[in-house]
């Protein structure tokens, strides 16, 4: 196959895919994106300030105060009836000199924004299921579900854990599956948390409110899978019990304002995020227990180095494509690493039993909750700054 059909095709139709396509194409680069619809997408997305200003700066939400809720502080309580536990740590946006750590947005309302901003950029975007993957001949070559082949020399993968892209290119992974879930949707309080998100640590995993707005949170609980599904089972009394309790009765009246989903968790990571004219964004690329807020974080920041390296490499180059996976796959590898290492170390030091952990842990934040220097440089980490 010699005929190209755009300069770039990315494939995957969730929000680190729409907001590549739409990047790329505000680029100057013909792109054609295809993303087949989706059910609606119920989670929301708690956004850390460099995220808010990519999107700003693209031009993929015209405010933050039209579309999200701002988080100004965040609370971690250790409810574990642990001998060693940690002290309430409250993290607080102005010691850092911001108005706001980041933003909580519903992830179907920034879909609609982002689907809005990619008329102005002409990109082409097509409701196909990819079947297949090659390269041939310095180009990517797509077959859709109808057998048509589509081929441009460069192809970004955005469909996700289970990524056909990513397969096809043998790009390697490593995996680990949890034995805990997350429960999540969203509650009526009798008591507003403003914009506080507050995290209450239990044995498997925390139990996490955040600001959606009102007396409107989003909760996040990650517990046993088996526990998460007893309480479910349990009808809705008893599943409003249980959060009460997880709770600790702090907010009053809770209410559900939405469908409750359970989904299991897991660790993936790659071993490059790109090579011979392929690159991985988003779940393709990596996916974490939602711990930090780190998962569309770096989602967004893959799109910004993305657009960072085709910035760097001339399109005269025969092998400009190849230019721009290796780049890419260079500027994601330490902070890839890096998140990866944060997350993974600290959803697994809220599970840890043994004495030594629990005392790691705890003397961590204690650290953090009386050394300034070293909260700051929480701040930094946790929001995803690079220097």
């Amino acid at each position: 196959m010699t005929n190209r059909d755009a300069d770039i095709i990315v494939v995957g139709g969730g929000l680190a895919g729409l907001a590549a396509a739409v990047s790329l194409g505000r680029a100057g680069y013909d792109t054609l994106h295809l993303a087949p619809v989706a059910p609606p997408d119920r989670r929301t997305s708690a956004l850390m300030m460099p995220s808010v200003d990519f999107l700003l700066d693209a031009g993929l939400i015209p405010s933050a105060q039209s579309l999200g809720h701002a988080l100004t502080a965040i609370r971690i309580i250790d409810a574990t009836p642990r001998l060693i536990r940690a002290p309430e740590t409250l993290f607080d946006a102005a010691e850092a000199g911001m108005p706001a750590f980041g933003w909580n947005f519903a992830n179907a309302r920034l879909l609609e924004q982002f689907q809005a901003a990619a008329p102005a950029t002409g990109l082409r975007t097509r409701n196909e299921a990819v079947t297949a993957y090659r390269r041939d001949n310095g180009l990517g070559v797509v077959t859709l579900s109808d057998g048509t082949e589509l081929a441009a020399p460069l192809v970004v993968g955005a469909d996700g854990k289970k990524s056909l892209i990513r397969t096809a290119a043998n790009i390697a992974t490593r995996e680990h599956q949890f034995t805990e879930s997350a429960l999540v949707c969203d509650l009526e309080l009798g008591r507003s948390i403003g914009g506080t998100s507050i995290e209450f640590h239990y044995p498997h995993g925390p139990f996490t409110l955040v600001p959606a707005g009102g007396t409107r949170a989003n909760l996040v609980w990650i517990d046993e899978e088996a526990s998460l599904r007893a309480a479910q089972a349990g009808g809705e009394e008893t599943l409003l019990a249980a959060f009460r309790q997880r709770s600790q009765g702090l907010f009053g009246t809770i209410k559900l304002a939405s469908p409750r989903f359970i989904f299991p968790l897991s660790v993936l990571s790659v071993a490059e995020a790109g090579r011979d004219g392929t690159v991985l964004v988003g779940e393709s690329a990596h996916a974490f227990p939602p711990i930090g807020a780190q998962g569309l974080n770096l989602g967004l920041r893959d799109v910004a180095d993305l657009v960072a390296a085709l910035a760097a490499t001339s399109r005269d180059r025969p092998d400009w494509a190849e230019a721009v996976s290796a780049d890419y796959a260079h500027r994601r590898s330490g902070d890839l690493a890096r998140t990866g290492g944060m997350v993974d170390a600290l959803f697994r030091s809220l599970l840890a039993d043994m004495l030594p952990s629990q005392a790691l842990r705890a003397g961590g934040l204690w650290a953090l909750k009386l050394l300034p220097p070293l909260r700051r440089q929480a701040f930094a980490l946790g929001m995803g700054k690079r220097s």
